[in-house]
C-alpha cells in the first residue's frame, strides 16, 4: 500500500521537525520545506533521511501531498500557503495533527510555562524512561540523553512540551489547547510573545484555559513563585483548577520544598521535602537555580505517577541536558564558548546567573542577538538592561530583521539605548552589525579563563561555528 504523503511547511521549527520524525516513524511519506535550515533540527532531519526543500516554492508541493501541515511561523502571502489555499489542498496544524495521530488514548503529561519547558520536559521523559515506562515524548529541542526530540513507543504516557504560542495563521489559540492533558507542570507565567499577546492578563488567560482542560483525576504541579517579580501569576492561573494542585519551590508551606542547594564547579546538589517532611537528596550536572526548580517539578509529577525517589535520583544524576541550553560548544586555550537559547530577559538573567555559579571568578561575556518576537520589541528594554548587567562584557548584534516584518519603528528595541545604559552602569557594552563583525571585533580580546555565552533563539549567522574557528587560528590575545 502506498504511504500517505504529508508535506510540512516550515519543517525546521523544533516542533515541526519532531512531528516530521514521528510521522515518518509511523510510515508516512514525509516532505518538507523551509526558508533556512540550521542546527540542531536541520541535522536531526538529515539524520532521519528527511530532505528540506529551500526556499519556499510551489514546486515543493509536487507531487500533490495528501495533507499539508502549516507551521505557526507561516502567514498569508507565503508562496506555499497561497498555493495550498488556491488548490484546496487539505491542511492542518502541527498541534492538531499531534492530537489526532498520537495523543488519543494516552495519558498526556504536558509541561507548560514561560520558561523551562524544554529542559523540564526532557527531564520528565528521562525519568519515565529510566523507570522503564517507555514514554513517548515530543520536546522543543534535542534531549541529549535520547539524541532526539521525539519518540513514539508503546508506553501509556505521552510527555510533551506545551507551547502557549499560537497554533497557526488559521488557529490563533495556543498550541497546548489541542493536547487535553491529564497532568500539567506549570513552571512560570510572565508576559511573553508580545507579537500575539497584548498584556500579562492575556497570557494568564491562556494558561487558565489550559488548567481548565485537566480532568478532576488529574494533577497540576505549579511553581510557588518564591522570589518572582510576577508573584501571584501562577497561583492565579491554578486557583480554579478542578484537579489536585501541588506547589513546588523554595517557599515554606509548598508541597515540594527545595532546601540546602549547593552549587559546585561540576555538580549541583539539594534536599527536597514533601509536605514538610524530608523526602530525598538529589544531584546532577546542571548549573543554576532555575534548573533545580525544573528538576523538582519533574520529580514531583513523576512521583505522583508512582515512580520511586531512588529511580528519580538515578535519572537526574545521569541527565545530560538539552542542546542549546547552556551547551558548551568549544573550549579553546582556556576560553569556554557556550550556546544558550535566549528568548526573554528573565531567561537571559537566570542563564548568566547560572554561569556565574558554575564558572566563579571568570570573566563572563554575553553576546546577544535580539531575535525572538519579544526581544525584538522595546516592551522589555529596561528589563533587558538589568539582565545583561549580570555579564562583565556585553556584545549586541542589531535587531534581527524578518522579511515579513510588520514591526513598526517605534516598537523596535533600541540597541543603542541598551548599550548606553549598560556603559553608564560600568559594564563594557558594544553593538555590532552581525555575527561576522562580532567575531572580527572581539576574537583578539578573548583570553584564557573567559566564558562566552552566545544568546539567541536562531542561527545567529553561524557564530557558533565561526567564533571557535577564529579562536583556533594562531593570533595574539
Amino acid at each position: 500500500m502506498k504511504a500517505r504523503h504529508i508535506h510540512l511547511i516550515g519543517i525546521c521549527g523544533t516542533a515541526m521537525a519532531s512531528l516530521a520524525g514521528m510521522l515518518k516513524q509511523r510510515g508516512f511519506l514525509i516532505t518538507g520545506s523551509d526558508v533556512a535550515a540550521y542546527p540542531p533540527m536541520s541535522e536531526m532531519l538529515a539524520g532521519i533521511g528527511i530532505a528540506v526543500a529551500q526556499p519556499f516554492a510551489e514546486a515543493n508541493l509536487s507531487p500533490r501531498p495528501d495533507l499539508v501541515v502549516i507551521g505557526n511561523a507561516l502567514s498569508r502571502g507565503n508562496v506555499e500557503v497561497e498555493y495550498v489555499l488556491d488548490q484546496r489542498l487539505p491542511f492542518t496544524s502541527m498541534a492538531a495533527l499531534v492530537h489526532e495521530e498520537f495523543l488519543r488514548g494516552r495519558e498526556v503529561l504536558t509541561v507548560a510555562g514561560t520558561h523551562g519547558k524544554t529542559t523540564t520536559t526532557s527531564m520528565l521523559a528521562w525519568i519515565f524512561h529510566v523507570a522503564g515506562r517507555q514514554p513517548s515524548f515530543l520536546i522543543g529541542g534535542i534531549a541529549e540523553n535520547f539524541g532526539s526530540s521525539f519518540a513514539v513507543t508503546e508506553g501509556r504516557e505521552f510527555i510533551l512540551e506545551g507551547d502557549e504560542y499560537d497554533t497557526a495563521f488559521f488557529d490563533k489559540g495556543p498550541k497546548f489547547m489541542h493536547y487535553f492533558p491529564d497532568g500539567v507542570i506549570l513552571t512560570s507565567v510572565e508576559f511573553d510573545h508580545a507579537d500575539i499577546y497584548r498584556s500579562l492578563d492575556e497570557v494568564k488567560t491562556a494558561f487558565k484555559r489550559l488548567v481548565n482542560l485537566i480532568p478532576r483525576r488529574g494533577r497540576v504541579i505549579a511553581w510557588d513563585e518564591q522570589g518572582s517579580a510576577n508573584g501571584g501569576s501562577v497561583g492565579e492561573c491554578v486557583s480554579r483548577a478542578f484537579c489536585t494542585v501541588e506547589r513546588y519551590g523554595f517557599a515554606e508551606g509548598s508541597a515540594w520544598r527545595i532546601r540546602d542547594v549547593r552549587y559546585g564547579p561540576h555538580r549541583t546538589t539539594w534536599r527536597m521535602e514533601r509536605h514538610g517532611q524530608p523526602w530525598a537528596e538529589f544531584d546532577f550536572e546542571l548549573a543554576g537555580e532555575y534548573n533545580v526548580l525544573n528538576a523538582v517539578a519533574a520529580a514531583a509529577l513523576a512521583a505522583s505517577y508512582g515512580i520511586d525517589k531512588t529511580t528519580i535520583g538515578d535519572a537526574l544524576r545521569s541527565f545530560r541536558s538539552v542542546k542549546r541550553r547552556l551547551e558548551v560548544k568549544a573550549e579553546i586555550d582556556g576560553i569556554t564558548v557556550i550556546d544558550d537559547f535566549a528568548h526573554h530577559p528573565t531567561a537571559i538573567a537566570v542563564t548568566l546567573q547560572a554561569l556565574r555559579t558554575r564558572f566563579a571568578g571568570r570573566r563572563l561575556w554575553a553576546i546577544l542577538e535580539p531575535r525572538s518576537n519579544t526581544l525584538r520589541r522595546n516592551v522589555f528594554q529596561q528589563e533587558l538592561v538589568e539582565s545583561l548587567a549580570n555579564a562583565d562584557e556585553v556584545v549586541m548584534a542589531s535587531v534581527y530583521f524578518k522579511q515579513s516584518d510588520a514591526l513598526r519603528p517605534e516598537e523596535r528595541l533600541d540597541v543603542n539605548a541598551v548599550v548606553a545604559e549598560l556603559q553608564r552602569r560600568g559594564r563594557r557594552a558594544r553593538q555590532f552589525a552581525d555575527a561576522d563583525a562580532i567575531v572580527a571585533g572581539i576574537a583578539n580580546e578573548l583570553r584564557g579563563g573567559d566564558v562566552v555565552a552566545i544568546l539567541s533563539n536562531g542561527g545567529f549567522g553561524g557564530i557558533y561555528e565561526k567564533l571557535p574557528a577564529r579562536l583556533r587560528q594562531p593570533q595574539p590575545r
